[in-house]
């Protein structure tokens, strides 16, 4: 049994990451995020999907971005219609 390098927590299924690196051991994808997600340089929330990067500095949107001065970035590179139909998984 391992621990969690965030919460303490002794559990059976912990997992590794290993980052640059260096070896992480969480028991959650929570405590993951809070270790070593990058945080937006505008509004401090936790990345946990693609993000956007300038200047050496991550932005969980291009909103944020140019808030800080990154008037470049874009959430979308291409316009799509709207579409009615519903979501149906594959």
């Amino acid at each position: 049994m391992a621990q969690c390098e965030v919460c303490g927590n002794e559990y059976d299924k912990t997992f590794e990451v290993i980052q640059a690196g260096r070896s992480h051991v969480f028991d959650s994808f929570e405590c993951a995020i809070q270790a070593i997600a990058p945080a937006c340089a505008h509004c401090g929330c936790k990345i946990m999907g693609h993000g956007m990067e300038a200047g050496g500095k991550f932005y969980c949107c291009a909103h944020c971005a140019k808030q800080n001065g990154v008037p470049q970035m874009q959430d979308r590179t291409e316009s799509r219609a709207p579409t009615d139909r519903a979501y149906s998984p594959p």
